[in-house]
């Protein structure tokens, strides 16, 4: 099954949008994981299972893991997805952008080593950059295009020489020359649902991978809005740190839980109101 079966499948069996992004910070592990060799894995594996019901994959950000010495747990956890939860999708959130024999190793890191069913990647180096990530042709390749973030606006909106922005010259290139597999999606934050609903209108029905809800203070109503396709999918809307750290108290994997499954009725209010 490719990453988009894997996706509208995800998508419909589980009547949700909402992606959850495993950013684990032993900073704000609740307390009874203290001192657990394995509590990264730990932590990721009790809100994988919390959060399941609600999602329609898992967005793990690797550097979180890597900057532990954690990238086994982070290979444990992938494992343990695919087992226990083989219906959604992994994201492996890396946002690579390199060249070459290089670029070769780090797509052969996301679906080989980690099994990732879709990865992040950064497309300013141009198409041969991504190119060893599009050979995979049963893989998601998730590419940056209008991030969150409010740097993003620094090269992102520059206008090219016939006016368009850089953003949406990178939505279209995608769409009209990288995406021959019919595997790409593109990355464009919650911050700015105008621009959302630009990419939308350029890409079909693509695939948006939607972070910056919940901490950042991206709309779900605005984004669902502006990003929805004609079948009320085509989001992965994503969520990291309001679901992870709902409680550090004794009931965190509850609370967890508790805030995925209300993200997920929202998000569902939102598609229901924009369709009346």
């Amino acid at each position: 099954m490719t990453f988009i079966d894997k996706l509208n499948h995800a998508w419909t069996s589980q009547d949700s949008l909402l992606m959850v992004g495993l950013d684990p910070d032993v900073g704000r592990f609740p307390a009874e994981l203290a001192g657990r060799a394995d509590a990264v894995f730990e932590f990721c594996r009790r809100i994988v299972d919390a959060t399941a019901p609600y999602a329609c994959g898992f967005k793990p950000q690797i550097a979180y893991f890597a900057a532990l010495g954690a990238e086994d747990q982070l290979l444990d956890l992938c494992r343990y997805i695919r087992a226990q939860h083989p219906v959604l999708p992994i994201v492996l959130d890396a946002k690579r952008g390199d060249i070459g024999s290089t670029a070769q190793q780090y797509a052969r890191e996301a679906f080989e080593r980690y099994g990732a069913d879709a990865v992040t990647v950064n497309p300013y180096m141009g198409r041969d950059s991504v190119q060893p990530y599009l050979d995979y042709g049963d893989k998601g390749v998730i590419i940056l295009c209008r991030t969150s973030n409010v740097g993003g606006a620094d090269l992102q909106d520059m206008r090219l020489a016939n006016g368009t922005p850089l953003y949406l010259h990178v939505a279209d290139q995608v769409a009209r020359v990288w995406n021959t597999n019919g595997q790409c999606a593109l990355v464009v934050g919650a911050t700015y649902p105008e621009e959302i609903a630009q990419v939308r209108r350029r890409v079909a029905d693509m695939p948006l991978l939607i972070p910056g809800i919940g901490a950042q203070g991206g709309d779900i109503v605005a984004t669902v809005q502006a990003g929805r396709t004609a079948a009320n999918t085509g989001m992965m809307i994503n969520s990291s740190r309001a679901i992870l750290y709902a409680s550090q108290g004794d009931n965190w994997a509850e609370a967890a839980a508790k805030t995925a499954r209300a993200t997920r009725s929202a998000i569902r209010h939102a598609l229901s109101a924009s369709n009346d």
